[in-house]
């Protein structure tokens, strides 16, 4: 059906449970696309075929999103509070909209989405039906019309008749094939009229169970559908004769079934509240293992997935397309659109072997499989991707045998990742699908070699390295890339290029840190890829100032700061910076001709790379000291650099 309403009341059962698919049911797939909906919830969703619009009510919010069939919203509808209930005219040029808060019943004009009436019905209408031009709504137990064809719109109320229903909200369904058909029911009670005239004629009642969330009429008249029925098989649509609502077979689906709805050609797509299991689930008519199922995805925080919401189906006229919503635990509504719905969903398996060598035979197997066999001779397209042919080579098609299975050989003219895919195009009662399967076919190992590993510069010094690429058989480009040592400078791309004709390229690089230098060759069709790395070192910027010395002098062939005794040395090192990083003063003592180590300190460094240390006054002459500044892989704070040793700087201390 183009349009069903969704029940007011929500009963979801929070039990786990299990239900038995029929052996051979179709794969289970997942939406064709999906959009999120700025709504606070959903009261009920009908499709218009004319102009490709869906439109989904949202009584919390008080307004009508419209949407295309990709789910992209065109228009907002608002200041409809409590709005529900949704059906389309025949000609699908109105909307009507139940708008529960205002009792009223609105129309609007699908064209323009502009409002053209709003019609008092003196009840608060939840469900809508367009039957041969009336408007059927529930409201409460019972059900009314609303007749708009004459100079004066006409309202009956109270058309229930000699009917028991019992709580909850009067469902109401039918169909543009069975004219002067109406099907209502509620609380557990159900019942069928004739509504070819003026008012509503029960033709027959009887029992339905009291969860169903949503029922409707088969194109041809004869079978009532209800969301939740008692079938043998255990959860399922429930199926009842129009003629005297005696049970039938229904169609069984997963716990818990919430949602129902018959397309034009008389396909069934169910729907239940499933966390662990398919949510949408297609029948062609009378069969109750399903064509197609669906399954949403998990969009929230919580361990199940994503939930139909109850009624929340609506089929395209004209069959193409089912439109579901969804929920996640986080109250985010989505709209996803199920295409060629009626279709089987083919598997198709592709087997290549995992290795091969190149420009030699191999064999690539698989099968084609669906709930409805598909014949022999069934044709298959074949594609070769790989490196020479990187948008696919189309190869020569192959047929099925009986058992849908299929071969063929190919010789591989490329080596690398060698993909072959094999598509079958569907047909009227299978949906499109395809397989592949990636081989690895063997290559010419490439010699690659790269200059200067485990060498150590000078800081800030510009090292050329130099990549040597081997015989290859197309390619001859080599990218060199650095990657200083530490986490805050990334991997770049120096140079990219050719090599010259002795098979070398050079790339320089300014040598601040401890660097990975890394060529790679891609490799090419006969040739493998290959990678090349180089680790150089560069030593730290270190040097250090003295001050507070009164003059300088010479002492044999050695530079000496002298201080007065009483005056402590300023020694100021500058080092390049890096978070964290500290310099290590070492302090020795001259002492009957040699030196000797008086101790050494970690001191950090400001942000400019710079510490000022004061070494204290003696107090006494005759000293002769000498200080330096050293930066240590890995005690330093750091290890981006190789250890680097400062200057001594010597110190004289006299009266």
């Amino acid at each position: 059906m183009r349009r069903r309403s969704i029940s007011a009341a929500t009963t979801l059962a929070v039990v786990f449970s299990s239900a038995v698919i029929a052996a051979g049911s179709a794969g289970v797939a997942v939406a064709d696309s999906a959009k999120v909906l700025a709504v606070k919830s959903v009261g009920d969703l009908v499709v218009d075929g004319v102009h490709q619009r869906v439109y989904v009510s949202d009584p919390t919010g008080g307004k009508i999103v419209v949407t295309d069939y990709a789910g992209a919203v065109k228009a907002t509808l608002t200041g409809l509070s409590g709005v529900s209930g949704l059906a389309l005219s025949a000609d699908s040029g109105q909307l009507y909209a139940a708008v529960k808060s205002g009792n009223r019943i609105v129309s609007v004009e699908t064209g323009t989405y502009t409002q053209t009436a709003s019609y008092p019905v003196g009840a608060a209408p939840t469900d809508l039906e367009v039957v041969d031009g009336r408007i059927w709504f529930g409201y409460g137990t019972n059900f009314g019309s609303l007749d708009v064809s004459g100079a004066e719109p006409v309202v009956h109320l109270a058309q229930r008749g000699d009917v028991d229903f019992f709580g909850g909200t009067t469902l109401l369904g039918s169909d543009p094939a069975a004219p002067g058909v109406l099907v209502a029911g509620t609380g557990g009670g159900l019942a069928v009229y004739d509504v070819s005239a003026d008012g509503a004629v029960l033709r027959t009642k009887g029992d339905m169970d009291t969860s169903v969330k949503q029922i409707d009429l088969t194109p041809d008249g004869k079978q009532v559908l209800t969301s939740w029925g008692d079938p043998d098989f255990g959860y399922g649509i429930g199926a009842y004769s129009t003629a005297d609502l005696t049970e039938q077979t229904g169609y069984p689906i997963d716990a818990y079934p919430n949602a129902v709805q018959v397309a034009p050609d008389g396909s069934v797509a169910g729907g239940s509240f499933s966390w662990y299991e398919p949510d949408v689930h297609i029948h062609r008519p009378g069969d109750p293992t399903p064509v197609r199922e669906y399954d949403f995805p998990n969009t929230g925080d919580s361990s199940g997935a994503d939930t139909l919401v109850d009624g929340a189906l609506a089929w395209a006229p004209d069959s193409s397309r089912v439109f579901a919503v969804s929920v996640n635990d986080g109250g985010a509504y989505t709209l996803r659109t199920l295409t060629d719905p009626t279709k089987e969903l083919p598997t198709l398996k592709v087997t290549a072997p995992a290795k091969a060598d190149r420009a030699k035979k191999l064999t690539v197997t698989g099968k084609l499989a669906s709930k409805t066999a598909l014949p022999a001779g069934t044709g298959l397209k074949v594609t070769r991707t790989d490196l020479e042919s990187p948008s696919g080579k189309a190869l020569a098609a192959v047929t099925t045998k009986a058992d849908g299975s299929f071969s063929f050989t190919d010789t591989p003219p490329a080596g690398g990742k060698v993909v072959y895919k094999v598509t079958y195009a569907g047909d009227a009662a299978h949906a499109a699908v395809s397989g592949s399967d990636a081989v690895t076919v063997s290559r010419k190992a490439t010699a690659l070699t790269l200059t200067n590993n485990g060498k150590l510069y000078a800081y800030g010094k510009d090292v050329a390295f130099t990549a040597h690429l081997g015989s290859t058989y197309k390619n001859r480009t080599v990218a060199i890339y650095s990657d200083p040592f530490g986490s805050d400078k990334p991997k770049k791309l120096v140079k990219t290029a050719k090599v010259n004709s002795k098979g070398n390229l050079s790339a320089v690089v300014d040598m601040t840190r401890d660097t990975t230098v890394t060529a790679v060759f891609a490799g090419d069709a006969r040739s493998a890829e290959k990678t090349a790395k180089s680790t150089a070192y560069a030593h730290a910027k270190v040097s250090t100032t003295v001050s507070k010395h009164y003059k300088t002098g010479k002492i044999g062939s050695t530079t000496y700061y002298y201080f007065h005794k009483n005056t402590a040395p300023v020694l100021t090192t500058t080092m390049n910076y890096y978070q964290g990083r500290k310099q290590r003063l070492q302090l020795q003592v001259y002492y009957q001709g040699s030196w000797y180590d008086s101790g050494s300190e970690y001191f950090a460094l400001a942000t400019d790379g710079r510490s000022a240390v004061s070494l204290g006054a003696p107090g006494e002459s005759g000293i002769r000291a000498r200080v330096r500044s050293s930066y240590i892989n890995g005690t330093s704070g750091d290890s981006v650099n190789s250890t680097t040793h400062g200057a001594w700087k010597y110190l004289n201390f006299t009266n």
